[in-house]
Formats: C-alpha cells, structure tokens, sequence
C-alpha cells in the first residue's frame, strides 16, 4: 500500500517537470495588460560597450501597479547568459482597448518583438548589431558603439532598414506598429529560451524605485535613457536623451560612494569633498567646505593694476626765449650799448616718475639768438673849410 502511494504521487510530479520545459518554448506574456498606451521612445546616444561577450538590450517602458504609471528602463549591456544566446527584447501588444506586455526572453534566435524600432541593432526585425561565431561575438561597428573597448572581433556592415522610423513603442491598436511574426520568427519563438538575468532583473527594480523615471513626473522624457551596465543609474557613461541635462548630475541628498568614479561633466554639490586624486575642472569653483591642502587660504587679490615701469618723465619743451631788450642804434662818436646777458629761466625741478603710458617726446626746436651786428663807428664829418682860412675870409 506504501508502495503504490508513493507511485500514485511520484507520476504526476514526473508528468509536471516534463511539462514545464514546454513552457520555456515559447515567448512568456507577463499578465499586465493597461488601457493607456505607452510613451513613445525616447531618443538617446549608445553607450559604449563594456567588453567582450556582452548583448544590447534596449530601454522599454514597463508598468508599475503600485504607482498606476509608465516608468522608463533604461537600456544597457548585458552579459550573455551562455555563448550562442541573443536577447528578444519584450514589446507592448494592443489587444482591443488593452495593451499586453510581451517579455524578452535569451534564445539562439532573435524572435518578433512587435516590429517596435528600438534602434542599435532592433529596427524591427531580427538583430544587426553582430552574431556568434566559435564561441565568440563578432560586432558590427555601423551599429554598435565600441568605443575605446580593445575588441578585435568586429567588422562593418551598412544596415539598411525597410521600416517606417519613428518612436512608436508598440504594437498594432490604434497608431502602433502595423507588422506581424514572420515564419522565422515563429521558428525562434519555439526555441529553448532563458528569461531575463538577475542582473536584468535588479536593473528593472532599480528603474522602478526612481521616481524620476515614471512617465508622470518626465512626460516621456526620462532623465536616464542608458547606461553602461545593468544597474548602474549614476557616474560614468550614463546617457540622457537628446536634448536633455547631463544625466549624471547626482541629487544633492544623495551621497557618493569613495570608490565610484565621476563623469567628466558632472556638476559637484556644494556639501560633496573631493577626494585627494580627482582632478578639478578648470571651470568648476570650489567649494566653501574644500579645505586646500598644505596652502593656506588665499587673500582676496587687490584690484588690477597696470605693472609701473621705471620710464622717466618727459621732459618739458623749452620755452622760446623772448628779447626784451631795445636794438639801440649807436650814435656817432659813442660806443655801442653793451648788451645784457640774457638770464636763463630756471627749470622746474624733474617730476618724480609717474605711472602713464610713455609719451613720444616732443622738442621743440630751441631758437637761435642772432646777436646784433655791431655798428661801425662813423667818421668824424670833415669841415668845409679849414679853420686857418677864416681870416682871410674875413678880409675879403
């Protein structure tokens, strides 16, 4: 009796884990179904990729119960789960008035993801962004942003997509997508399929407790679009939308851990330190609570003076000298009128140097003193007559 009761219960525990393997064949619809469609997608600039092995997954608008809103998951790499695995990323199905979400799944075959344009790879249909070949990725440089990354396993390939672009993040209904699974995609969607990662997982959950990623409080314009890693919502490398503030800024409540590093265009808070090896800005001011380290804090500087040069002053133009003195004629039989010396007016004593520009020195040109020609002293005149003939004179 023992015996057929342990059998009676261990045939349907066998039928069940035979049966869920089936379920893992096809693409898993979450039960969330919404009657207010989602924002359209927000566009934004790849980060680039970490390292080799890992896959694109684009940012998507998830529903949240608790809150009754739309919030934004940011799209970033993802480690494969196993070699030879590309990520089918979910999608939002209108069913009549409702919209279905329609989870991603890894799989050696991307699947139909609604025809929703995700960019970098996701134009709708299949993935450009690479391929699996001997355990290893190869990326298609015209898709993927590889950055400074050391991969040497790219290549280029111009990807040409026949699908109207636009922001539409979802599927048939009323303005969405008009596209339907083809037979290869069928195909992928009965594959063996791994569902999302714990890091994918805890990404989602982080993007659910920020509130400034729910579609109330940004109106379809998230502050973070992407990330570099799964989870990392701050630093280096996080992307905003075209258009939109440095997402990197970091709230003034919210402290820095010592060791995560700062993007190079990330604003400091005024109550944040700065540790000792990270560089400064040319044009970040510091901070009152910044202690200078071995300087002591610096005077305020006096206002700006021109530098004084030692330049001497210039020299004051000469007066022209003016002759006051009469030209006297001289008179026979007299000496010329000795002249006076003329007296030399007495300069004004050098001015101390003064901070002017230097002048160009003007000298004027110093007259010459023509000095009167002296007179030649006339003859004395000549009598008519001599004086010995007047007695004769007189007798005639």
């Amino acid at each position: 009796m023992i015996t057929k009761s342990w059998l009676g219960s261990l045939i349907p525990a066998l039928l069940l884990a035979i049966a869920i393997p089936a379920v893992s064949l096809a693409q898993v619809s979450v039960n969330v179904s919404v009657n207010v469609p989602p924002p359209e997608l927000p566009v934004y600039d790849q980060p680039p990729i970490p390292g080799d092995g890992y896959i694109w997954a684009p940012g998507y608008w998830a529903w949240s119960d608790d809150d009754q809103d739309y919030y934004w998951v940011p799209g970033t790499w993802v480690e494969a789960p196993q070699p030879d695995y590309l990520w089918t990323p979910g999608y939002w199905g209108a069913d009549g008035a409702v919209f279905i979400w329609h989870a991603g799944y890894w799989g050696p075959h991307v699947g139909f993801y609604g025809g929703v344009n995700y960019g970098y790879g996701y134009g709708g249909r299949g993935y450009e962004g690479g391929y699996w070949q001997g355990g290893h990725m190869f990326y298609n440089r015209a898709v993927v942003n590889v950055g400074s990354t050391h991969i040497t396993n790219v290549y280029n390939k111009t990807v040409i997509n026949n699908v109207t672009v636009n922001r539409v993040s979802f599927n048939g209904g009323r303005g969405g997508v008009r596209a339907e699974a083809s037979a290869s995609e069928q195909a992928a969607a009965r594959d063996r399929h791994i569902q999302v990662t714990s890091s994918q997982r805890e990404h989602e959950q982080t993007a659910r407790s920020n509130p400034g990623l729910r579609a109330q409080s940004n109106h379809g314009h998230p502050p973070i679009a992407a990330t570099p890693r799964a989870g990392n919502f701050s630093g280096a490398g996080v992307v905003a939308p075209r258009g939109a503030p440095n997402p990197g800024a970091r709230p003034n409540n919210e402290p820095r851990a010592n060791n995560e590093p700062r993007a190079n265009n990330e604003p400091r808070s005024n109550n944040e330190p700065r540790s000792s090896n990270e560089p400064r800005p040319n044009n970040e001011p510091r901070a009152n609570s910044e202690l200078r380290p071995n300087n002591p804090p610096r005077e305020t500087p006096a206002p700006h003076e021109p530098a004084t040069r030692n330049v001497p002053a210039p020299r004051p133009p000469t007066p022209p000298r003016e002759n006051t003195q009469p030209r006297v004629t001289p008179q026979p039989h007299e000496a010329p009128a000795q002249r006076p010396e003329p007296v030399e007016p007495r300069r004004p004593p050098a001015q101390p140097p003064q901070v002017r520009p230097e002048q160009p020195r003007t000298v004027q040109p110093r007259p010459e003193q023509h000095e009167a020609p002296k007179a030649e002293p006339h003859p004395a005149p000549r009598p008519e007559h001599p004086p010995e003939h007047k007695d004769d004179h007189e007798h005639r």
